[in-house]
């Protein structure tokens, strides 16, 4: 709000909702293309004398389809000043990270309801445009690739972009066709890895995230002290000291933060000794800096110890089996021999909810591709939790063998070799998202299991073979190699975890940057919740006014 009202907005309101005519005001609309938004700006202007507002602005967030263009045309043109298409229908969440914010998106992709529906195709169509609208704000026209695998629905998305893509670069607005950049866009399904939706975590926002009830990036805390306040804060992007220790371990940041809290007061103490006048005045000046800065700490201090608290209690004995089981090897690197053993003490303890429980029998059937059907009703009676047996049971709608068949011979992404990286004991699983990012920036992603839906990918790194309708590139634009992007997407969602491995990798390889983005973002909790959906009516799931 304050942004707006530098710019001299005074009012923000919703256009579906019944407003004050100010009619010596002009309005600007900034609206999506929908049938809705538009009956909103054209009931505002139905006639001159009872118009609401002097004049409107329109800024559309995707382009606007034809048929809804001449409806505000034959309407309500005489009142529009402007109107504009500006391509930004999706959420930068981070500064590598976007969500297309489509709420009902895991139902309407995965539910066996609306499989090979319009409603499906509807949605995958939306999906397609936002993320070519995401293309367009970064400038890039990259080549499409996507995982080939028992569903169709990346390879769907991924034709569905490309054409779109194609669509928009040959009317942009210079009527000059783009052509392809360095980048490449791959189209990944949530079923791909499974295992990163249910481990727990450690590190500090996957962890805060999955353990303690952050809505809207807002954590709550109380002060300490007998008169404790409750107290919110937003972690966000803004705040420098989050940025430099979300990704950490939690150990390393439980150490951390209180050596930078008594480098600040030995600063703030070493000031005060010396108090004469200018000095007491640089001090008052450092003052709400120094108060900032402590109490930025202090929300950190305490949502790492809310988080330690949880981890003692009960997941620091979850955590070494979730690894076993996801890895299939022990901390020693001995194999698993019978992964039953190891799921089973955590059935038996009657301190675990029943989620952890069953994220541990996702594991277990991850790691084994699969049980019998005999022993799955058994894991779900044994553990009573009848009732959230689909939180299991609806996995195979993702593609994800639940009860084993001899064909259900799965490719796995070949695993790089992290055997010399410096990890913890309990945090021993990297997500298998960024193999396929580093894969995908050496230039190893087999182009059988990962197609190209353009006619000529772009060489990368120079070392693929280069097509033959690919003309020898100037030496600057070797140069421009140094900036290529890697944007992933994938459909139904991503982890905390997913998001960390796009920076960690733009680290590593600095001619690179990764972006990542999805559908939304996830929490092992929420996804459970939205598995168990897919076998719901979609009356019972979906929004009622779309």
């Amino acid at each position: 709000m304050t942004d707006l009202l530098a710019e001299g907005i005074t009012v923000v309101e919703n256009v579906y909702k019944n407003r004050e005519p100010v009619p010596h005001m002009k309005a600007i609309y900034f609206i999506t293309p929908t049938k809705k938004s538009v009956d909103g700006l054209i009931d505002d202007f139905i006639t001159k004398s009872s118009s609401r507002y002097k004049a409107a602005y329109v800024y559309f967030t995707d382009f606007c389809p034809d048929n809804l263009f001449n409806k505000i045309k034959s309407s309500c043109a005489k009142s529009i000043r402007r109107c504009k298409e500006i391509n930004i229908s999706f959420f930068p969440y981070e500064s590598q990270v976007f969500t297309l914010n489509v709420p009902d998106a895991f139902y309407r992709c995965y539910s066996p309801t609306l499989e090979k529906t319009k409603d499906n195709d509807a949605v995958m169509q939306v999906i397609a445009e936002q993320i070519v609208t995401l293309c367009a704000t970064l400038d890039e026209n990259p080549g499409v690739r996507y995982k080939s695998g028992p569903s169709d629905k990346a390879s769907k998305l991924a034709q569905l972009v490309e054409k779109n893509l194609e669509n928009y670069y040959k009317t942009d607005e210079k009527s000059q066709i783009k052509a392809k950049t360095h980048s490449q866009l791959i189209i990944i399904d949530r079923g791909f890895d499974p295992v990163s939706t249910v481990l727990h975590e450690l590190t500090f926002q996957a962890m805060a995230y999955d353990l303690l009830p952050i809505e809207n990036d807002t954590y709550k805390y109380k002060t300490e002290g007998p008169a404790g306040k409750e107290r919110e804060a937003i972690l966000e992007e803004d705040d420098e000291l989050w940025v430099k220790i979300r990704h950490k371990h939690i150990a390393d940041v439980i150490e951390e933060i209180p050596k930078l809290l008594k480098e600040v007061s030995s600063k703030r103490k070493a000031t005060e000794g010396k108090l004469s006048i200018s000095a007491l005045a640089q001090l008052m000046k450092k003052m709400p800096h120094y108060r900032k800065e402590i109490s930025r700490q202090v929300v950190y201090l305490n949502l790492a110890e809310d988080c330690m608290s949880k981890f003692k209690s009960n997941i620091e004995r979850l955590c070494k089996t979730e690894q076993d089981l996801a890895l299939g090897t022990d901390a020693e690197g001995q194999k698993v021999k019978d992964s039953m053993r190891v799921l089973l003490p955590v059935l038996l303890n009657k301190s675990h909810e029943s989620y952890d429980k069953i994220r541990a029998i996702l594991l277990y059937i991850f790691s084994t591709n699969g049980t019998t059907q005999e022993n799955l009703d058994k894991l779900i009676q044994n553990v009573q939790i009848e009732s959230d047996s689909d939180m299991i049971r609806n996995w195979k709608y993702l593609d994800v063998p639940v009860i084993s068949s001899s064909a259900a011979q799965q490719h796995k992404h070949p695993r790089r070799d992290r055997s010399s990286e410096e990890t913890f004991q309990l945090s021993r699983w990297t997500p298998i998202i960024k193999d396929v990012m580093e894969d995908a920036i050496e230039n190893k992603l087999d182009s059988k299991d990962w197609p190209y839906c353009s006619q000529c990918p772009p060489t990368w790194n120079g070392s693929g073979a280069v097509s033959a309708r690919q003309k020898p590139k100037a030496s600057y634009q070797d140069e421009r190699k140094s900036s290529a992007r890697l944007i992933i997407f994938v459909i139904g969602g991503i982890t905390y975890s997913e998001m960390r491995t796009a920076y960690e990798v733009s680290q590593a390889y600095k001619s690179c940057e990764v972006v990542i983005g999805s559908t939304h973002i996830l929490t092992p909790k929420r996804l459970l919740d939205e598995v168990k959906s897919l076998s719901k009516p979609k009356d019972m799931v979906c929004n009622k006014d779309e």
